[in-house]
C-alpha cells in the first residue's frame, strides 16, 4: 500500500474508531448471542502439501475465538479448492447451508437472497478496513456482500540473469517487451515470452493485457466491453508482435496454462512473463533471480494492475448473524489477517495489515505487490454472469492469436456469450 494510500485508509479508520467505540452495526450490537450455537465453517484449502494445509490455520482461528467467545463454536471443514465450490453449493441446494463458507465466489448466492450483507454482520471499524477496491468488488447492487479473505496482483517477472547476459533492462513498453524476446530468442532462450492462454487461468492473463492496453472486461458503469477498440488492438499487437514472430515458446499460447508457464520459468527457461507473489518465492527456490516491474503498457508502465481476491460469505438459513459478525470481527484482526497472507504469500484485504507488512522489512519481497494492490482492477465478481463469461474466455481466448486468426471476431464471439449470460440472470 503506497504512502497516499495509507494516509487515506489512517484518516477513514481514525474517524470510524470514535463511531466504533459508541456505536456498531446492526451484526454486533448490543443484543448478544442467544445462547450455545455451533457455527458452520467450510474453507478452501491453501496448501500444497500436507505440511502447509489450511487445516491448521482454521485449526488456530476456531480454538482462539471460542476461548475468547465463551458460548459459541466453531466446527471448521476444509476442501480442496477442486472440491470446495462444488461441495458448497451442494450443500446450499439440500437445505444445508454452512454458516460461513471461503469459496470463490459469492454473487450467485448474494442474488438469491442467501447471505447477509456486510453491514448485517460486521462492526464499523471491521467493514471500513478492507481496502476500497476489494469492498466494490464484493458488492451486488451496491451492497457488500462477499467479504474479501485473502488477494493477490500481478507484476511482470523477468529473469535477471537472462536479461543481464543478453545486455537488456527491464521493460516498460510493449515495445521493449518484443524488442527483449527477440534478443533473448537469438540467444536460445526457450520461452522469451511466455504467453499462458490455455484454459487453467486465462482470464487473467487476458486481463492483465486488456488492462495494459486500456481495456478491460468492463466499461465504465459495469457493463460487458469486451470486444471493445481497446481490447481488439492488444490482441491485434500479441499476435503480430509477439506470437507470429515465433517469441512465446514451443507451446502454442492456447494450449500453454500458468502452471507449465510457472514450472518453465522455476527452471530459468521463461525470459519474462506476468505472474504473482508465489511464483516469486518458487523460483527463487530454484535458483532463479527474479525482477519484477509494473505490467508494461503500451506507452508505458500500466498505471493500475490485475487484482484476484477469494471470498468469505456468512448465509443466512441457520440465523446466527450476531455470531457470525462476532467471528468476523474476529477474523479480521491484522494478526490473523497476516498469519494467512504470510503462509501462502498472498496479500492481505485489510488497510490495517497491508500497512503492518508495508513497514515491516520481513515482508520486503511481497512490497511492490502491496503498493499495487489499492490501484487493481478485479473481474466483476459481482455479475452472476461472470462465471459463463470466463469459461468463455478460457475455451476461446488462446484462439486470438492463431495463425490467420482475426482477434476481434474472438472477442466479438466472448462477449456474445458473456451478454447472452448477463441476459439471461
Amino acid at each position: 500500500m503506497g504512502r497516499a494510500v495509507q494516509r487515506r485508509y489512517l484518516g477513514l479508520t481514525a474517524a470510524v474508531a470514535v463511531l466504533g467505540m459508541t456505536a456498531t452495526l446492526s451484526g454486533c450490537g448490543a443484543d448478544g448471542g442467544s445462547g450455545d450455537v455451533t457455527l458452520k465453517l467450510v474453507a478452501a484449502d491453501y496448501g500444497t502439501s500436507a505440511a502447509n494445509k489450511s487445516d491448521k490455520y482454521w485449526d488456530g482461528i476456531a480454538r482462539s475465538f471460542e476461548a475468547s467467545h465463551p458460548g459459541i463454536k466453531v466446527d471448521v471443514t476444509v476442501l480442496p479448492w477442486t472440491d470446495v465450490d462444488r461441495e458448497v453449493a451442494k450443500m446450499v441446494k439440500d437445505g444445508k447451508a454452512p454458516d460461513i463458507a471461503q469459496i470463490g465466489a459469492y454473487a450467485d448466492y448474494a442474488k438469491a437472497g442467501k447471505l447477509y450483507s456486510a453491514d448485517d454482520m460486521l462492526s464499523i471499524p471491521t467493514q471500513a478496513n478492507f481496502l476500497p477496491k476489494l469492498i466494490d468488488a464484493g458488492q451486488v447492487n451496491r451492497i457488500q456482500y462477499g467479504l474479501p479473505f485473502v488477494a493477490s496482483t500481478r507484476l511482470l517477472f523477468y529473469n535477471k540473469k537472462l536479461f543481464s547476459q543478453a545486455g537488456l533492462d527491464a521493460p516498460r513498453t510493449w515495445s521493449d517487451i518484443a524488442s527483449d524476446a527477440a534478443a533473448l530468442k537469438q540467444r536460445g532462450v526457450s520461452y522469451p515470452f511466455a504467453l499462458p492462454l490455455g484454459p487453467e487461468e486465462s482470464q487473467a492473463e487476458t486481463l492483465m493485457w486488456m488492462l495494459s492496453g486500456g481495456g478491460g472486461y468492463t466499461d465504465e458503469v459495469g457493463s460487458y466491453d469486451i470486444a471493445s477498440e481497446e481490447n481488439a488492438k492488444t490482441f491485434d499487437w500479441l499476435k503480430s508482435n509477439l506470437v507470429d514472430k515465433g517469441l512465446v515458446g514451443p507451446v502454442a499460447p492456447g494450449k500453454l496454462n500458468r502452471a507449465k508457464a510457472f514450472e518453465e520459468f522455476s527452471k530459468g527457461k521463461v525470459g519474462m512473463l506476468n505472474g504473482h507473489p508465489t511464483l516469486m518465492d518458487e523460483a527463487q527456490k530454484q535458483g532463479v533471480e527474479v525482477g519484477m516491474v509494473p505490467l508494461p503498457g503500451e506507452h508505458g508502465p500500466t498505471a493500475g494492475s490485475m487484482g484476484v481476491a477469494d471470498w468469505i460469505m456468512g448465509f443466512k438459513q441457520n440465523d446466527h448473524r450476531v455470531e457470525i459478525g462476532k467471528f468476523f470481527d474476529f477474523l479480521f484482526t491484522d494478526k490473523n489477517v497476516i498469519e494467512f497472507a504470510d503462509m501462502y504469500d498472498m496479500l492481505p484485504v485489510t488497510g490495517s495489515a497491508s500497512a503492518a507488512m508495508e513497514d515491516d522489512a520481513k515482508y520486503k519481497p511481497l512490497h511492490q505487490f502491496l503498493a499495487a494492490l489499492p490501484e487493481s482492477e478485479f473481474y466483476p465478481f459481482g455479475k452472476t454472469s461472470w462465471a459463463a463469461a470466463s469459461e468463455s474466455i478460457k475455451a476461446n481466448i488462446g484462439k486470438a492469436v492463431q495463425p490467420g486468426a482475426n482477434p476481434q471476431s474472438v472477442l466479438e464471439r466472448i462477449s456474445r456469450d458473456a451478454t447472452q449470460a448477463e441476459a439471461a440472470e
